[in-house]
């Protein structure tokens, strides 16, 4: 007669250590495989076979164990399920593991599987390595197993699951559930709102400046709130109404304080110290009951189901009272709540007899924004990736929320000092925008930068170390480094008789990828810039934290400053800032600051060593050679000297190498001419890359171009330059054939050639790759400079057509999305070592063996 399995769900948390218990025989191994994935499972067995070759090598077993317990610590450090398949019958077996899941800040999970001697007698007795088990090596097992079901939860195991008999191993079910604290799922938009100690009316009028009405957003909005929501205030009941309706109806979310803790431990009847408001509180809440018996009761069920933290927005966004390091996120324990409560404290005390905090936040690098309360401060300011929203209103300061993702800091002002505060409130955090200097370990190594357009971008070790030797000594301060422009792609190899690149190619490329419009815009004979414009010094010191009174930065695409003498750099930004004034950028844009990518000119001004070294030796040397060459072959020619003259004669051939060099020379000294200060220097920009709280390197170049156009309208210095554009319809023949005549009058007329770019700011293709985000297409003269002077012969033209353009399409790509991913993280208010990372890694990318020439 075969016993129906009985059926049981076994509840198991998302991120846990399960431990198997059961003696041998008993199945674990069975039931493991059946309900967890192969990886999520360690077995004791598998462990002894690694360390000694045998499965049932039991002089092994300690080698084997500290593999295990390795193995497991690893995964629980990493986030992820682990289950360990081993008798586990031992009390000490155990101890080692639930101390292994409380160093990891995870649930121990227990599931026994009490099976009868005789079964786990016959199951060895059927297999071949365990027919020889003795009967007394079960028998102990069992013994075991009886003496430690009664203290497995006292032992640490937040779960037990005991499973009896055979029929009911095998009629389990395992329910993975999602941790309290992890709502991933949800993505808001959410207005997180800091300590409000009692102060009701400051909480209405904040909520009504947010948008809420009777508790609820008409967007659909949700409300987080960082505790303390009671003390001190002169209305505690009235805030705690307030929120547990909202969190009722499903339009809040709440975290504890440890003022609520603290009123849960009151109202549960333990003996607590009535200090810090609570008398405040307690007092009120005696008034409330008068008039609502039942909302003590309900105010205690709310306290006590409140979570230590929430984990939101898909892992971006982490909310705690006191703040939490990364290696707490998502993760349950008895030492994390306290964390989240309390904070961390160094164990001192100050001069106001308040315990000295230690400052978790300036060390912290995390890629979730932390938004926490706790420790009053005067302003509400980011700092690593984390924010303090208790801005001291219950202390006559103001309550402040934080709109996300928009980043967005709202208040409104306290109505009266309701509380005298111990401590003067003042900034935790050491001065500056970011909080922290920039670090080694921020860039050094081999790391991946995670994008939000192209994933994760390796950057190679190697890589990294030439970009620290050029950052470390040459570049611009790197607080003002937000940004370095990509490489940019040549188009596809023309075809067309004397060309190498030519439009078609470009146009066809962006057809091919779904891009129908596309705007050709004029390429400046100069050096690519980026210039960051602060509205005054007050602006630059306040988001990039730079001590001194500079405005900004004008530097190359390696970071390296334009100017030697700041004074110059600081007169340009002068111009340019004055043109934004003058054209109501200012305002248009909400910001105090504007990021650019521009052109400057001459390229002599960047490049005059270059010039000296490679383009004007080459001139100089055919300028000497060429004349006396052709003279004297001239001379021979009309001797009749054979294979001299006529149209194939080495006469001929002289003489067009002789023109080609002088096209070279006329070609380069088209980008040179002579500068005096500011005087003669000219700046093209020809996008807006960012703003405060908004990048716009995603905006269209239609857009661009007008914000532009009454820039340089406005510009009353004569430093500012024009970009010429032409819309093209690539799928239009005719627009595209005027496309192609507008690139052959811009370089027969000395015109290096022109950047095509689709139309829209950011494009991706049918199949979800990025598009290029511009092509460049160069005129004939112009790449005789990259190529030399007789590039243009036909058997030269035919070997360079062989160009391998993957790695720099690549490379493109990569360095685009790493920009983009600064000018986010820059927009978005995050501290400067993230955007540093992004800006970083482009200039590491730089240092790729790519053809120099593409």
């Amino acid at each position: 007669m075969t016993t129906e399995p009985t059926r049981r769900t076994l509840a198991v948390t998302d991120l846990s250590l399960v431990v198997l218990i059961g003696s041998t025989g008993s199945g674990k191994s069975t039931f493991a495989r059946r309900h967890f994935k192969p990886t999520e499972v360690i077995s004791s067995d598998f462990c002894r076979g690694l360390v000694a070759d045998d499965e049932n090598d039991q002089s092994a077993s300690g080698d084997a164990f500290d593999v295990l317990h390795y193995i497991a610590g690893k995964r629980l450090a990493a986030g992820r399920l682990t289950v360990v398949d081993a008798t586990n019958v031992q009390a000490e077996s155990r101890r080692q593991l639930v101390r292994l899941a409380r160093e990891h800040d995870v649930l121990p999970i227990a599931i026994v599987l009490d099976v009868p001697e005789a079964v786990c007698a016959d199951r060895n007795a059927g297999r071949a390595d365990r027919a020889g088990l003795p009967r007394r090596v079960i028998q102990r097992h069992q013994r075991e197993l009886r003496r430690s079901l009664r203290h497995l939860e006292r032992e640490g195991f937040r779960k037990v699951h005991h499973l009896r008999g055979v029929a009911e191993i095998e009629g389990a079910e395992i329910s993975l559930e999602r941790r309290f604290n992890d709502l991933r799922h949800l993505t808001g938009p959410f207005d997180i709102i800091g300590d409000i100690h009692g102060c009701r009316a400051e909480l209405d009028a904040l909520l009504a400046k947010l948008g809420y009405v009777d508790g609820a957003h008409p967007e659909g909005r949700t409300a987080v709130f960082v505790g303390d929501l009671v003390d001190r205030g002169p209305d505690s009941p009235g805030v705690l109404r307030r929120v547990m309706d909202m969190v009722a109806a499903g339009t809040a979310l709440c975290v504890p304080g440890n003022h609520e803790n603290k009123l849960g431990r009151w109202l549960a009847g333990r003996k607590v110290r009535i200090a810090h408001g609570l008398a405040e509180t307690v007092e009120q809440l005696e008034r409330e009951g008068e008039r609502d018996p039942e909302f003590r009761d309900r105010v205690r069920t709310f306290v006590d189901g409140l979570v230590s933290h929430y984990v939101l927005d898909g892992g971006a966004l982490v909310v705690s009272h006191a703040g939490l390091p990364e290696k707490y996120h998502g993760r349950t324990s008895g030492r994390v709540r306290a964390h989240a409560l309390y904070g961390d404290t160094t164990g001192e005390t100050d001069e106001f007899g308040l315990p000295v905090r230690y400052p978790w936040a300036e060390d912290y690098r995390g890629r979730a924004a932390v938004v926490y309360g706790h420790t009053p401060t005067p302003t509400a300011s980011w700092l690593n990736n984390t924010i303090c929203l208790d801005t001291g209103c219950v202390f006559g300061g103001r309550l402040t929320a934080l709109r996300w993702p928009e980043r967005e800091l709202v208040d409104v002002p306290a109505e009266r000092v309701w509380y005298e505060p111990v401590k003067p409130l003042r900034p935790e955090a050491p001065g500056g925008a970011d909080g922290r200097p920039l670090d080694l370990a921020d860039v050094a190594g081999r790391r991946g930068v995670e994008t939000r357009h192209l994933g994760r971008i390796a950057v190679k070790e190697e890589s990294a170390a030439a970009a620290l030797e050029v950052m470390s000594r040459f570049a611009v301060d790197p607080r003002l480094l937000a940004y370095l422009p990509p490489t940019m792609a040549p188009c596809a190899t023309s075809r067309e008789e004397g060309y190498l690149e030519h439009p078609t190619e470009a146009f066809a490329a962006y057809r091919a990828d779904g891009v129908r419009q596309v705007v050709c815009e004029e390429k400046h004979m100069g050096s690519r810039a980026v210039a960051l414009v602060c509205r005054d010094a007050a602006a630059a010191r306040e988001r990039f934290g730079v001590s001194t009174e500079v405005t900004g930065a004008l530097y190359t695409r390696t970071g390296r400053p334009f100017f030697d003498d700041p004074a110059v750099t600081e007169r340009l930004l002068a111009r340019v800032r004055d043109a934004i004034t003058a054209a109501g950028l200012w305002q248009e844009l909400d910001t105090d600051w504007l990021l650019l990518d521009a052109e400057l000119l001459p390229w002599s001004l960047k490049s005059a060593g270059l010039l000296r070294r490679q383009y004007a030796a080459v001139g100089a040397a055919s300028g000497a050679v060429f004349p006396g060459a052709l003279a004297a072959l001239e001379a021979t020619a009309a001797r009749g000297v054979a294979g001299v003259g006529g149209d194939d004669g080495l006469l001929a051939r002289q003489r067009e190498r002789a023109i080609d060099a002088a096209a070279f020379t006329e070609a380069y000294r088209r980008y040179c001419w002579p500068v005096d200060g500011l005087e003669g220097v000219r700046l093209a920009p020809f996008q807006l890359l960012a703003a405060r709280g908004r990048p716009l390197a995603t905006v269209g170049h239609d857009t661009q171009l007008g914000w532009l156009d009454r820039l340089v309208e406005q510009d009353a210095s004569g430093l500012l330059r024009r970009t010429g554009r032409l819309y093209v319809d690539t799928e239009d023949e005719a627009s595209v054939a005027a496309g192609v005549r507008w690139w052959l009058e811009l370089t027969e007329a000395g015109g290096e050639g022109m950047v095509v770019k689709p139309l829209e700011g950011f494009v991706r293709r049918p199949d979800g790759g990025l598009v290029q985000p511009g092509v460049k297409c160069r005129g004939r003269e112009y790449l005789r400079i990259i190529y030399g002077p007789e590039y243009t012969r036909p058997d030269n033209l035919e070997r360079l057509r062989v160009r391998h353009l993957g790695h720099k399409r690549s490379l493109a790509l990569r360095e685009y999305a790493l920009g983009l991913e600064a000018l986010d993280r820059l927009a978005d208010g995050e501290p400067l070592w993230r955007v540093h990372e992004a800006v970083f890694a482009v200039l590491a990318l730089e240092s790729e063996p790519v053809d120099p020439r593409l």
